[in-house]
C-alpha cells in the first residue's frame, strides 16, 4: 500500500524559509516523478513543483527561483525547500505520486494517484 506522509509545515514570517519533507512507502519511488501541490482556502489545488531526477525538475512560475525540489531515492524521501516565503504561499501543501512511470504532464493533478494528508504552511506579513 502506497503511503505519503508530509511534514515540516508551520508558521513563518514573510521572507523566511521552511523545508517540507515527504516520506514515501509501499513501493520503490526512484523511477517515478514526484510532485508537490498546494491548496489555499477557497482555491483549487495547484501545482508547485515536480521532480524526476536532479536534472529534471519543474516549477510553477509563482515559486520559480524561490523553491527547490529535491529527492533522496535511497530514503524514499522528497523535499521542498521554500525560501523568501510570501503571504501568498499560505496553503496546505501536498506530496503526490503517480501510479505509472514514464512521461507525465507534471502540473496536472489528475496525473497523480497517491496523495499525502498535507501539511499547513502559514506565512505572516
Amino acid at each position: 500500500q502506497v503511503q505519503l506522509v508530509e511534514s515540516g509545515g508551520g508558521l513563518v514570517q514573510a521572507g523566511g524559509s521552511l523545508r517540507l519533507s515527504c516520506a514515501a512507502s509501499g513501493r520503490t519511488f526512484s523511477s517515478y516523478t514526484m510532485g508537490w501541490f498546494r491548496q489555499a482556502p477557497g482555491k483549487e489545488r495547484e501545482f508547485v513543483a515536480a521532480i524526476w531526477s536532479v536534472t529534471s525538475t519543474y516549477y510553477s512560475d509563482s515559486v520559480k527561483g524561490r523553491f527547490t525540489i529535491s529527492r533522496d531515492n535511497a530514503k524514499n524521501m522528497v523535499y521542498l525547500q521554500m525560501n523568501s516565503l510570501e503571504p501568498e504561499d499560505t496553503a496546505v501543501y501536498f506530496c503526490a505520486a503517480p501510479r505509472r512511470t514514464g512521461p507525465l504532464l507534471v502540473s496536472d493533478r489528475r496525473e497523480y494517484t497517491y496523495w499525502g494528508q498535507g501539511t499547513q504552511v502559514t506565512v505572516s506579513s
